[in-house]
C-alpha cells in the first residue's frame, strides 16, 4: 500500500527493526521524498561477441556485440536475452504545487554496491517499489548477481531446475527491505524459476511477491513457484541458501468459464499492493489468462497460507488475453480511498504502435458503485502516447527523433502508457499520481528504452471524462541514454520508537513546513 508520508508520521504506527547488517554505504531517506528505481547499462562490446552462443539460445549465436543499444538485437535469436546491470534508487525532493509538482535530486543509493543485488537490462516488468502498510519498509525484488551476466532473468533458481531451460545457472530472486537509514535486509529466495519476480511488499514480517515462472517445460515445481508467493523470514525453511517461498494460491481461467490453458501463465502477475488489509495484483502481459485486476483472498484478510482464492475484481475485464478486446493492460495500482482506484495501463507494447496516436494506454480511474467497479475515464493528456522523443548519448547536446532504429548516435522512443505508480491524496481534494512510462520503439527490446517519470493531479471526487480532459501529465524526468526507470514510491519514514513524542511532533511540523516552502 502506498501511503502519504504526512499521514504516516501522524499515525505513529510501529514496526520491529530490520534484522540486518549495517548499510554498505551512508544513506538516509528523507520522509516525503519520492524514490525512483533505475538501472544503467554497463556492458561493453566484449560483454557479448558476435558468434557467441548465448545461454538462453540453445545453439544459436549472437548477432550483435555488447554495445548499447544494438546488443538487444540478440533478442531475435535468444528469447531470454538480457544483461544484468546495477540497480539504483534515486531520491527526489518534491516541490512546486499539487497542480504542478516539481522534483530536485536528493541523493542516490547504489543498491548493487550495498547489497549485491542487480537487475536485468532490459526486463521492463521488474524494479517495482512498495512501502509496507505502515510506511517504514521499502521493498523490491531482483537478482543476487553481478552486473554484465547474461540471461539471469530466465535462469533457474536455487533448488528448482526446470528441464529444458537453457539458462540453467541458478540465480536467486532476492527481496531487499530497506528502512529509513538504508539498513538492508537481503533475502534470497527460490521463487520464479525460469522467469522474473516483479514486486514485493513486507507486511509485519511476512513478505508477499508477484511474478512469473516458467521458461520451458512448465513442471509442477516451477508452476508452484510462480504467481503470488509469500514467506516469513523468521520461520521459512531454506534450500541451497535461499528461502523457500509458498504459492498463496493460483488463479485459473476456468473460474470464469473458459477451458483450461497454462496455469503458470494465468498467474503472470505484475503489480502488487495492499489496501485495507487486502492484497491486490494485476496481469497485463502474455498470451494466456486474463489481463485485469485481481483480489487475493477475502476483503480485510491478508493471505496466511495456501488455498487462498484469487478472483477478478467485480467490474474489471474478464475477456481472454488472446483477444483482449478491452485493450486493457494493467500494471501498477493506487487506492486513493475505499471507492477510488487508479490503475496504470501499460498499453499494448506493440512495435506497430510506434509513431502512431493511441488512446488506451494511460492512467485509468475506477469507482466502486454498488459493489461493482466502474471505469470513469482514462487520463492521457500530456502523456504524449505514440509521440516520438529522442534521447541523446552522453556528450551529445542535440539529437532528433526519427523513425529509424536506435543507434549509438541517437535513440528514439515513444510513450505507450504507464507501468508502476504511486500517489498521494492532497488536502485540497485532489490526488497526485506519479508514474513510470512504458514505451514502444524499433529497438531490439523495448524494455531498454529510456523512459520517463511523470505526474498528474486529478480531482478525487470527479467522475466526468469532460472535467478530466482539462488535466494533464507533467514530465518530471527522462532517463538518460542507456538508462531505464522502473519503480516509484515515497521514501520510508523513520521508526516511531526512535522518536520522542516531542520529536515526532517536530518532524511532522518540519515536514509540512518544508513542503510549503518548496511550493512558494
Amino acid at each position: 500500500m502506498l501511503i502519504h508520508t504526512r499521514a504516516l508520521l501522524l499515525s505513529g504506527l510501529a514496526l520491529g527493526a530490520l534484522t540486518a547488517a549495517a548499510p554498505a554505504q551512508a544513506f538516509t531517506f528523507t520522509a516525503g521524498d519520492l524514490v525512483v528505481s533505475s538501472s544503467t547499462y554497463t556492458g561493453t562490446a566484449s560483454t557479448v561477441t558476435v558468434g557467441q552462443t548465448t545461454p538462453g539460445s540453445g545453439t544459436k549465436t549472437a548477432v550483435a556485440d555488447g554495445t548499447f543499444p544494438t546488443v538487444f538485437n540478440n533478442s531475435t535469436i535468444d528469447g531470454s536475452f538480457g544483461v544484468s546491470s546495477p540497480l539504483f534508487l534515486n531520491q527526489y525532493n518534491i516541490g512546486g504545487t499539487e497542480a504542478a509538482p516539481t522534483i530536485s535530486a536528493n541523493g542516490v543509493y547504489n543498491v548493487t554496491a550495498a547489497t549485491g543485488v542487480a537487475t536485468s537490462f532490459a526486463s521492463k516488468s521488474e524494479g517495482a517499489l512498495n512501502l509496507s502498510p505502515d510506511g517504514h519498509t521499502l521493498s523490491f525484488v531482483d537478482y543476487y548477481t553481478a552486473p554484465n551476466v547474461l540471461d539471469v532473468s530466465n535462469s533457474n533458481t536455487p533448488g528448482i531446475v526446470e528441464p529444458g531451460n537453457y539458462t540453467a545457472n541458478p540465480t536467486a530472486r532476492t527481496v531487499v527491505n530497506l528502512d529509513n537509514n538504508a539498513n538492508a535486509q537481503v533475502l534470497q529466495t527460490n521463487a520464479y524459476p525460469g522467469n522474473n519476480g516483479r514486486a514485493a511488499i513486507d507486511v509485519n514480517g511476512t513478505i508477499y511477491l508477484a511474478g512469473n515462472s516458467g521458461n520451458a517445460s512448465g513442471s509442477a515445481a516451477v508452476t508452484g513457484a510462480g504467481g503470488i508467493q509469500s514467506f516469513t523470514p523468521a520461520s521459512a525453511t531454506t534450500t541451497a541458501g535461499a528461502y523457500n517461498t509458498t504459492r498463496v494460491e493460483s488463479y485459473n481461467i476456468t473460474q470464469n468459464g473458459y477451458a483450461a490453458d497454462k496455469t503458470a501463465k494465468d498467474n503472470n502477475f505484475r503489480g502488487l499492493t495492499v489496501f485495507n488489509n487486502t492484497l491486490y495484483t494485476t496481469k497485463g502481459s502474455g498470451g494466456n489468462g486474463i489481463d485485469t485486476v485481481y483480489q487475493v483472498g477475502t476483503a480485510g484478510t491478508l493471505p496466511g497460507s495456501t488455498n487462498t482464492a484469487i478472483n477478478i475484481l467485480p467490474g474489471f475485464p474478464t475477456g481472454l488475453a488472446t483477444t483482449n478486446t478491452a485493450g486493457f493492460y494493467p500494471f501498477g495500482l493506487f487506492f486513493a480511498n475505499a471507492t477510488t482506484l487508479y490503475v496504470a495501463d501499460e498499453g499494448s507494447g506493440s512495435a506497430a504502435d510506434y509513431g502512431t496516436s493511441k488512446t488506451n494506454g494511460g492512467l485509468s480511474k475506477w469507482s466502486l458503485v454498488g459493489g461493482v467497479w466502474v471505469e470513469d475515464y482514462v487520463l492521457s493528456t500530456g502523456l504524449n502516447v505514440g509521440l516520438s522523443y529522442a534521447v541523446c548519448p552522453v556528450g551529445t547536446t542535440t539529437c532528433t527523433a526519427s523513425t529509424s532504429a536506435p543507434t549509438t548516435t541517437n535513440y528514439t522512443a515513444a510513450t505507450d502508457g504507464l507501468r508502476n505508480i504511486t500517489g498521494v491524496v492532497n488536502a485540497d481534494g485532489t490526488v497526485t499520481i506519479y508514474g513510470i512510462t512504458s514505451t514502444t520503439s524499433l529497438s531490439g527490446d523495448q524494455g531498454a528504452d529510456p523512459n520517463e517519470l511523470v505526474a498528474i493531479t486529478d480531482s478525487l471526487a470527479n467522475t466526468s471524462s469532460t472535467v478530466a480532459s482539462t488535466e494533464s501529465f507533467t514530465t518530471l524526468q527522462t532517463a538518460a541514454y542507456g538508462q531505464v526507470l522502473r519503480g516509484v514510491s515515497f521514501a520510508p519514514v523513520p521508526e516511531p520508537a526512535s522518536m520522542t513524542v516531542f520529536g515526532l511532533g517536530t518532524a511532522v511540523l518540519g515536514f509540512v513546513r518544508r513542503r510549503r516552502n518548496n511550493k512558494r
